[in-house]
């Protein structure tokens, strides 16, 4: 089945990595719901893409606007999840996305993200989803804006473990560091290698980085159709970010990628890919 991925949610019509970004992505029939974690203070899991407070998307207590040049003081990583709960991330409108909604909303603990869309999903009698789930972490902010792999691979295993939804889960992240400790101490999870401003490895994965992952996902215009047979032919799926319109979703389809992931999954129109798949003109 082509996974339809709603990146963030679905960002580009509701607030990032946010409850409400995940129930509309759902609506909009997305089969995965992809974010972004990283750690609090206190040891909790907080949906969020960046460490810190964002200045495009924050509002601070006060109700002022955070400046750019200030933003990495709010080190989420330095903060307890009640201080992070004070901070707006809805309200202010976003420049490069501006046809999402405006609402008050906060960073949301993962927890409660899952317990939301799981109520949701018996609500409307929708089908599980899955959540693809991106581990925020670089070798050179250790301890600084997360903590080690390890202790971060556990926190987030415990939250996945305790919600019950371990089978509908993909572990994915830029570090390679990070995957190898989720493969070492967590095997059966699915793991999805993130790739950026990098030619795509297409031979060793286990002598590069000491695991293979089951998903490549690079960003899509690094794709040829060259590189998705090669992937394939090594039992590995090719899921390509940030596609936002139809024409490249259809392109990166006959390319055979097995799925996308989007800021607008009400712009790729699955019927016109499915009259694809079943040589439907």
């Amino acid at each position: 089945m082509f996974d339809l991925e709603g990146h963030r949610g679905c960002r580009g019509l509701m607030p990032e990595n946010t409850i409400p970004a995940m129930l509309k992505a759902i609506d909009l029939y997305v089969n995965t719901l992809e974010m972004d974690v990283v750690i609090s203070a206190d040891n909790k899991v907080v949906v969020s893409h960046e460490p810190f407070f964002n200045h495009e998307i924050t509002t601070l207590p006060s109700g002022d606007s955070l400046d750019e040049k200030k933003e990495k003081e709010y080190n989420i990583f330095t903060m307890t999840y009640d201080s992070v709960q004070k901070f707006d991330v809805g309200m202010r409108l976003h420049q490069r996305f501006p046809s999402q909604q405006k609402m008050k909303v906060q960073k949301p603990l993962l927890s409660t993200l899952i317990d939301s869309v799981e109520a949701y999903l018996v609500k409307k009698n929708y089908k599980k989803v899955m959540y693809n789930i991106e581990i925020k972490s670089t070798e050179a902010t250790d301890n600084i804006f997360h903590p080690e792999p390890e202790k971060f691979a556990d926190l987030l295993m415990d939250v996945i473990e305790k919600k019950g939804i371990r089978e509908r889960v993909i572990i994915q992240s830029f570090d390679p560091r990070s995957l190898k400790i989720v493969s070492q101490k967590y095997p059966t999870m699915k793991l999805s290698l993130l790739i950026e401003n990098q030619k795509i490895p297409l031979k060793a994965f286990g002598k590069l980085f000491g695991f293979k992952p089951n998903i490549v996902s690079p960003d899509y215009v690094l794709l040829t159709k060259e590189i998705v047979d090669s992937l394939h032919q090594r039992n590995i799926e090719v899921i390509p970010w940030t596609v936002n319109d139809l024409i490249s979703a259809q392109k990166l389809y006959e390319m055979g990628v097995d799925g996308i992931i989007t800021d607008y999954p009400n712009r790729i129109n699955l019927k016109a890919i499915k009259k694809q798949e079943a040589g439907i003109k």
